[in-house]
């Protein structure tokens, strides 16, 4: 089976025992709450929120087990998981590192700086595109829009995301998530969400 992540170039040791997989008791209550928003006869809608979880569980990436597991406990077939797995960039089923690091390189990005931002993932990481530290902390990926091309370059991270980002905001960023801290997400030169950076041009009613 091959999937989004079969071209990731896999440094160390990167996971724990593929060949068998199971929710932890946390995971497990997790996942019987995500079930329980949608209908029975709708039980496979759950396969996205679930297969978030499966990966986070298991350092990043998706084991076949974990995609059989999640098949026999929604009780669908399992190439229903598999295609699911296959289909969309952010899961990964081949060996990759825990924390994933996304730069957008669309057109929007690319035209306010994303190359500066790929380089200094290269040269804080010490990885290329589609490589793993040796550690197996950190897996560095290229990805298409984001969707905050208002905010452009986009650096994306596990759950947050990093806008108007350049060169030494990047590193900042790669840094502290090394040394086990966190800056934080969102706009990184002082924008407020999408607004102009000096503020409202439009819409300056008390009320808005």
């Amino acid at each position: 089976m091959s999937g989004p992540a079969s071209a990731a170039t896999v440094v160390g040791t990167m996971a724990p025992d593929s060949s068998t997989f199971v929710f932890t008791p946390e995971n497990l209550a997790e996942a019987q709450v995500i079930l329980e928003r949608y209908p029975e006869v709708g039980r496979q809608s759950a396969i996205l929120p679930l297969l978030h979880l499966a990966q986070a569980q298991h350092g990043g990436w998706l084991p076949r087990a974990s995609l059989d597991y999640l098949a026999d406990f929604l009780r669908i077939p399992r190439i229903r998981v598999y295609e699911v797995a296959t289909f969309y960039d952010m899961f990964n089923t081949v060996p990759v590192g825990r924390t994933q690091v996304r730069v957008c390189t669309t057109t929007p990005c690319w035209l306010c700086g994303s190359d500066d931002v790929v380089r200094a993932c290269q040269e804080t990481l010490g990885i290329g595109i589609g490589e793993s530290t040796p550690d197996g902390r950190f897996f560095l990926r290229e990805f298409e829009c984001l969707g905050a091309c208002a905010n452009a370059p986009v650096l994306w991270i596990d759950d947050d995301f990093y806008e108007d980002i350049d060169y030494a905001g990047t590193k900042a960023v790669l840094e502290a998530l090394m040394r086990g801290e966190k800056l934080r997400p969102g706009p990184q030169n002082g924008r407020r969400a999408s607004m102009p950076i000096g503020g409202k041009t439009s819409l300056l009613d008390a009320g808005d």
